[in-house]
């Protein structure tokens, strides 16, 4: 199930915006302090890196991802989720947007 609406937050307005705009998200945190962002990647191939775990999770859009170390690339689709290792990095293949949640382990 795709997450749609996320209550009760505060919201960073400021963007964070990488890569010369092709991925600007949205920092916020939830009621309870667990912290997230919420952004759009535009078409591209990048190379994030990680500090915490990640859960990112697809709301509209697609991508293909490759984990580092791995030579398979993986699609992620509206509605589904794949979790990056913290202190790691991972590949990302966007033909048009991918939105996603980042979620903070």
């Amino acid at each position: 199930m795709t997450t749609e609406k996320i209550p009760s937050v505060t919201l960073a307005t400021k963007a964070n915006v990488y890569f010369d705009g092709k991925c600007v998200s949205h920092s916020f945190t939830l009621a309870d302090g667990t912290q997230k962002s919420v952004g759009v990647v535009l078409a591209s191939q990048l190379t994030f890196g990680t500090g915490a775990p990640e859960i990112m999770e697809c709301v509209a859009g697609n991508c293909e991802y490759r984990m580092a170390g791995s030579e398979a690339w993986l699609t992620s689709k509206a509605g589904e989720k794949f979790s990056v290792p913290g202190n790691s990095k991972f590949d990302i293949k966007v033909a048009d947007q991918y939105h996603y949640i980042c979620h903070y382990a």
